[in-house]
């Protein structure tokens, strides 16, 4: 080690349980982040800090002003860029002599396995089921653990999965949850201090895993409530009929995540209509009625001219404001809670109704850049 690494690693030197060979440890390891956002960032940070020598970041995101509540890697001069490039300069500011090692691309089914095999251990800040479960199976095939940790408003949640001998993701959560049950962050909302305690909590049983210290939550899940400050933990056991690591698994390579998880298969073709289509049938003679399924927050952030505002949650009450002769147009963020509204309509006898694949997002994006996005 040479005499600025003593200095910059004094406090951990220290350490019994980390010392000289702790940090050589640390210097020579590799570990990859599955994104650079609310998790990733501060896993990154300490990661980075800690001295772990090799650093991978895969995300194809750009920076957005609604990362910032939370997503600390970043500034306001940074939106617009790719965040692996973002996070780059910052880890290489804080640390310059750790390896950053950019992926900017999305993590798929054809690139993960192969990826993970170039690292010791994964850091799992995913923010989507298809990814989770695809970060679970390619760590099991590729034999390495990682670390997982999730968030949802004031909540989070942190485990190893695919240690050797303990159980994966697949082992507590065999089926994914039917998409329409799940909001996104956005959809939600998250406390944005919530992602910096649990993905330090997640950089720290990386540490943990590669100092060889300390009890990991191999086989635990720790549950942290916000709100009241609490902790519990719940046992996680491998089973043995696990689809992929029991003792005999029926999964053997990544599969089509999108729809395990339900986010190709869970609608029917006809009960959307793509932006485009949306912004003719609007500009003709007989325009759909379009009706904004989200908050009145989002409401104010950006929606199509014409469109009415009815948030999900008051939709059946107001059923009656509504013509069942007319083609309606259910709108939300994305896409979920508006095929959510489509299915209430058409049980409460609407029959010419169509969600907006993609949501306003996808509209933004296709049709109309003068939208914001969020």
């Amino acid at each position: 080690m040479s005499a600025r690494d003593l200095l910059r690693y004094a406090r951990h030197l220290t350490l019994p349980e980390v010392g000289a060979d702790g940090q050589r440890r640390l210097g020579s390891a590799k570990v990859l982040l599955v994104g650079a956002g609310g998790l990733g960032s501060p896993a990154a940070l300490y990661l980075a800090a800690a001295g772990v020598g090799t650093i991978g970041i895969i995300d194809g995101d750009r920076v957005d002003i609604t990362n910032l509540q939370r997503q600390i890697l970043h500034g306001t001069g940074d939106i617009g860029r790719a965040k692996v490039a973002s996070a780059a300069d910052r880890l290489g500011e804080l640390n310059p002599d750790v390896t950053i090692e950019p992926h900017d691309f999305s993590l798929t089914s054809a690139n993960a396995v192969d990826l993970f095999r170039q690292y010791d251990l994964v850091v799992d800040g995913s923010d989507n089921f298809p990814t989770r479960y695809l970060v679970n199976d390619a760590a099991v095939l590729a034999g390495r653990p990682y670390v997982y940790g999730s968030i949802f408003k004031f909540d989070g949640q942190v485990a190893v999965f695919a240690a050797k001998g303990g159980p994966c993701y697949r082992c507590l959560f065999a089926e994914p949850p039917a998409p329409e049950l799940i909001p996104s962050c956005a959809e939600a909302g998250v406390l944005g201090v919530l992602p910096g305690i649990i993905g330090t909590l997640q950089a720290l049983e990386a540490i943990k895993l590669i100092l060889g210290i300390g009890t990991p939550l191999i086989g635990r899940l720790l549950l942290f409530d916000g709100l009241a400050l609490t902790t519990r933990e719940l046992r996680v056991h491998r089973d043995p009929t696990c689809a992929m690591c029991g003792d005999a698994p029926t999964i053997t390579a990544p599969i089509d995540y999108d729809a395990f998880c339900g986010v190709s298969t869970a609608r029917n073709d006809g009960d959307e209509i793509t932006p485009e289509a949306l912004e003719s049938a609007l500009g003709g003679a007989s325009p759909p009625e379009v009706i904004d399924v989200r908050e009145p927050w989002e409401w104010e952030v950006a929606h199509i001219a014409g469109s009415r505002l009815i948030p999900l949650g008051s939709l059946p009450e107001r059923l009656s404001e509504l013509d069942s002769r007319r083609d309606i147009v259910t709108i939300c963020h994305r896409g979920a809670r508006s095929l959510s509204a489509l299915r209430l309509l058409a049980g409460a006898g609407f029959p010419r109704v169509k969600s907006l694949a993609g949501g306003i997002d996808a509209y933004a994006a296709r049709v109309d850049p003068k939208l914001d996005r969020y």
